[in-house]
């Protein structure tokens, strides 16, 4: 089952703390500060990243450690290179989000990386690597080891 396994904020920049549970509303998890124009918002108000990306990464010897790269929700058991823009996600019983791009790493995540090689999670460089934002559909309560499910896949090109 797919579900959260780790749930982190911070009062702006990284590394994002973990807690429990969080009220998630239009602009993302309360508690979780936003120090650039970068991030934040309506259409980023949430990142995600794969507790299984994670893991590679520090078998690639990387230092990386949950929420060292701004990840609210650190997840397991999704398809990763799946979790597309588009794709919705119901976390937890209420919580509907909707994966709206690709996070753009930045120097902020240099201490993560063997040699400060933030591009590592970079979509264009190392796709089916990246963390992705999502907009809040529907806000509610989470809580960690709630259960994730796709709900919505990518809509089909034309």
């Amino acid at each position: 089952m797919a579900h959260i396994d780790r749930i982190q904020v911070s009062n702006g920049g990284v590394p994002k703390l973990p807690i429990e549970s969080a009220e998630v509303g239009t602009l993302g998890l309360a508690g979780d500060a936003h120090r650039s124009k970068n991030h934040g918002g309506p259409e980023r108000a949430v990142c995600l990243f794969a507790a299984e990306v994670l893991e590679a990464l520090r078998a690639e010897g990387h230092p990386i450690e949950p929420g060292w790269i701004g990840e609210n929700l650190l997840v397991r058991g999704l398809d990763w290179p799946a979790i597309t823009p588009g794709v919705q996600l119901r976390v937890g019983a209420d919580v509907l989000l909707e994966v709206t791009r690709y996070t753009v790493p930045c120097k902020n995540l240099v201490p993560a990386f063997v040699d400060g090689f933030f591009a590592r999670v970079s979509q264009d460089r190392f796709p089916g690597w990246a963390r992705v934002y999502a907009r809040v559909l529907t806000g509610g309560a989470i809580r960690r080891g709630d259960a994730i499910e796709v709900v919505t896949e990518r809509p089909a090109t034309l």
